[in-house]
């Protein structure tokens, strides 16, 4: 017998082992650079802000940083776009919400990217509901009031927004459809010269998220009617009463947010994104100061990438019936 021969099988196999751990070496070195999450809006937005929070605190968990890249334009839709046509390798990712990932499909007559088909969802960030606000001096002192003054005034009670298809227009839309209301929208450039108006008295009323009206309900500025939740928020909105208790059964909404990676990411780098996020929520420090701040954190059923998944679909064919019904539409 060759002497060599037992050397060589034993090089042989030694070859076949290492090849077959290399896929599993690699899958455990993800990741072994500095990430991209993608925010289709200008730094020191809403958006902006909570995606830098989360990013800060998952980059930690997966000892790498991530870096935000603000492509703004089109109402998140440009963004999304490039976000849509990155490689899916697990270093991109998209920081999506309810505007351009819920709504988009059926806000846009073309849309070059579709949010079920094009994308992985990875975790859902915790919702923001909103709170409906109106002036200080308003005559609208509960959604009550408003509702019966809209039916007996159709078309006269004016709606700021912080733009066509921002969420503060759907959400309005939405409101006036379930109350049986017709209501006028005045879209602005942002919520900032929106909800100076309403301080000023030009318009009568707006939807905000209830993290960034706060400050100006407990200023003085504005008061808070109703908010969208289904319960109320006695720590931050004392008082107020939910639309669900307000003659709208059932009314729900907020904005919410999450992490997509263009499809086809490796399901490694979107289970331990995930994971990372989880581990990231045990910081209570961290949990408590969003919910002082009226963020909602949701239920680890919800969060995870298949829910998600499923929530992105519901909430397309949601708002394709509230944007018909409003005829609400973009070029």
């Amino acid at each position: 017998m060759n002497a060599s021969r037992p050397n060589t099988l034993r090089r042989l196999c030694l070859a076949a082992a290492l090849a077959a751990a290399a896929p599993l070496s690699l899958a455990q070195a993800w990741p072994n650079k500095a990430l991209t999450w993608i925010v289709p809006f200008a730094a020191g937005g809403p958006t902006d802000g909570m995606a830098r929070d989360i990013a800060d605190k998952v980059g930690r968990q997966l000892g790498q940083p991530i870096v935000i890249e603000n492509v703004a334009g089109a109402g998140g839709t440009i963004g999304a776009t490039k976000a849509a046509r990155s490689k899916p390798d697990g270093y991109t990712f998209l920081v999506g919400h309810l505007g351009y990932m819920g709504a988009g499909p059926s806000l846009y007559k073309k849309l070059a990217y579709d949010p079920v088909k094009d994308f992985d969802a990875v975790f859902r960030f915790p919702d923001t509901p909103l709170v409906l606000l109106a002036g200080k001096n308003s005559k609208y002192k509960t959604a009550t009031d408003l509702i019966a003054f809209a039916k007996a005034n159709p078309g006269t009670v004016n709606f700021a927004n912080a733009g066509v298809g921002s969420t503060s227009h759907l959400i309005a839309a939405l409101f006036a459809s379930r109350a049986g209301i017709a209501v006028s929208q005045v879209s602005y450039k942002g919520v900032a010269p929106a909800v100076n108006d309403l301080i000023g008295g030009q318009v009568d009323a707006i939807f905000d998220q209830s993290n960034t009206a706060l400050p100006q309900v407990q200023g003085g500025r504005l008061n808070a009617i109703a908010l969208t939740s289904l319960k109320p928020m006695p720590q931050q909105y004392p008082g107020v009463a939910p639309l669900a208790d307000q003659g709208l059964p059932g009314f729900e909404a907020a904005t919410w947010y999450g992490l997509y990676a263009p499809k086809g990411t490796p399901q490694d780098a979107i289970q331990k994104m995930h994971a990372a996020y989880l581990k990231a929520l045990a910081d209570k420090a961290w949990t408590d100061r969003m919910a002082a701040a009226g963020i909602q954190l949701l239920p680890e059923a919800q969060v995870a990438p298949a829910a998600f998944a499923k929530h992105t679909a519901d909430e397309v064919d949601r708002w394709r019936k509230v944007t018909a019904e409003a005829k609400i539409q973009l070029n």
